[in-house]
């Protein structure tokens, strides 16, 4: 006897219904959900919310539009800027208040921002920069087109204005335009109870974000400097000079990687800022080096490709006219190492085999001087290695180059009379396997030495001098050796 299978009331029926109900659609998700859906678990933009921001612009909807930003970091709104065409900014541009748009101003990519700045009207943009520190203001007024400048600048209110154009004033990357001008000072005689009561009245001027308090002589000149930590620890009859520890000084004019080298090696969170007369004129903070060091890291990694940055916006042409002087300087050089060959062409035609084992020999020697040379450009940016010590790491890395030529020739060697079954070739290219590994080792550690002692950059162009050394000597030391060994 079979069981009859219930059936669902009405009511039961409209439950099961509401339980299987398909979840809603993103662009209906409510307000405190979308920052959730913006950001993937990498903490990249999902290409949905671009696309529903797309969506919203195009339906004018502008209460969408707000929320939708509204629910993005500042950070995040700078990212969404390089997935939108220039139309699509103008619209987001619009519906930024000016504290945010700040923000997102200071955070994009140069191509990037010089389009934003484009359009977004000068009063607005005033305004907006009114809510930076000053170092951030004066780097975006910095890449405002002069007559935008102008207006910009006359727009803020002077004291802004005279912030940003003494910031102006020092080259660029150096601390004194890497500095913000909002600092926290005080007297030595003052206690930690006037100290703190200080800050607890003048709240709205102070910096937005600062960790010590610089102790100033008369003259305005850092004695020291009490960590705000500190200052809330100690009682507050306590007299700064008497918690206050030694401060390190940056001047204005020290280069950025040096105020960066600095902070990397004391472990410092903040440092004031000196002119040539000692006196206190601003702060760099730790947030600035992160900046400082990854631009830096970016720029020779690149420098030592041979390239320049290629924004998500950067045109053919002008990745094009970046990268090509480095090419045909390569092909110049190429043309160099062959004309090597050519001195020996006889040999190459007495033994063909030379012709298909020539080009590993060369381009082992370059992998061996690219390590070389990427370990030396390291030591050079973090200082590790100077007058003091620089023979012992050219010693070094010789040892090392030829070690591993050696392990390279037994390898090699033994493949070569494997396979040819002629002890000659093999001796040739083992020794020539020794000789431009060493070569490469060699030229890897005093290319970029000989550039930083010239004052150029060694990331930007010691490459190019490792790879024609290793592909002349390569070319150069199998026909040579082979000439030799089979006269």
């Amino acid at each position: 006897m079979t069981r009859e299978t219930p059936r669902l009331s009405e009511q039961d029926e409209a439950f099961d219904a509401v339980l299987t109900l398909p979840d809603p659609p993103i662009a209906d998700q409510p307000a405190e959900d979308l920052e959730d859906l913006a950001l993937g678990d990498d903490y990249a933009l999902n290409p949905e919310y671009v696309e529903m921001v797309v969506d919203a612009a195009d339906r004018n909807d502008e209460a969408r539009l707000r929320e939708l930003l509204d629910a993005l970091h500042s950070a995040d709104v700078a990212d969404l800027m390089g997935f939108l065409t220039a139309e699509y900014r103008e619209d987001v541009i619009k519906y930024l208040d000016s504290e945010v748009l700040a923000e997102v101003i200071s955070e994009l990519e140069d191509d990037l921002r010089e389009e934003v700045l484009e359009a977004t009207p000068s009063a607005a943009l005033a305004k907006a920069l009114e809510s930076l520190d000053s170092d951030d203001a004066a780097d975006v007024v910095d890449d405002l087109e002069d007559d935008k400048r102008a207006e910009v600048l006359a727009a803020m209110p002077e004291i802004e204005r005279a912030a940003i154009e003494s910031t102006l004033a020092y080259e660029e990357e150096t601390a004194g335009r890497l500095m913000q001008r909002e600092v926290v000072a005080a007297p030595q005689f003052w206690t930690v109870g006037q100290a703190i009561d200080h800050l607890r009245t003048e709240g709205a001027d102070l910096p937005e974000l600062f960790f010590d308090i610089y102790v100033v002589d008369p003259s305005y000149k850092p004695v020291g400097a009490v960590p705000v930590s500190h200052l809330l620890r100690a009682p507050r009859t306590s007299g700064l000079a008497e918690i206050m520890e030694a401060v390190t000084e940056v001047t204005a004019e020290m280069d950025q990687e040096e105020v960066a080298y600095i902070f990397n090696k004391y472990h410092l969170i903040s440092a004031p800022v000196i002119d040539a007369g000692g006196r206190l004129v601003g702060q760099i903070t730790v947030d600035d080096i992160v900046g400082v060091i990854r631009e830096e890291a970016q720029e020779d990694i690149l420098a030592l490709a041979g390239v320049s940055d290629a924004g998500r916006d950067a045109g053919v042409g002008d990745i094009v006219r970046s990268r090509l002087p480095w090419l045909l300087l390569n092909l110049l050089t190429a043309a160099v190492s062959v004309s090597g060959v050519a001195l020996f062409q006889e040999e190459i035609v007495r033994l063909v085999q030379l012709a298909v084992l020539m080009p590993i020999v060369s381009s082992l020697g370059g992998n061996a001087g690219t390590q070389t040379l990427a370990v030396a450009v390291r030591a050079l940016g973090a200082k590790e290695m100077s007058a003091a010590n620089a023979g012992r790491v050219i010693g070094r890395e010789l040892t090392v180059g030829l070690i591993n030529g050696l392990a390279l020739a037994a390898v090699m060697g033994a493949a070569v009379f494997a396979i040819y079954h002629k002890p000659l070739l093999a001796l040739t290219v083992s020794l020539a396997l020794i000789v431009n590994t060493f070569i490469a080792a060699l030229g890897g550690i005093l290319a970029p030495l000989a550039l930083e002692k010239m004052g150029r950059d060694p990331a930007v162009s010691s490459s190019i001098f490792v790879t024609f050394l290793t592909d002349f000597s390569g070319f150069f030391a199998v026909l040579l050796i082979a000439t030799l060994l089979h006269a």
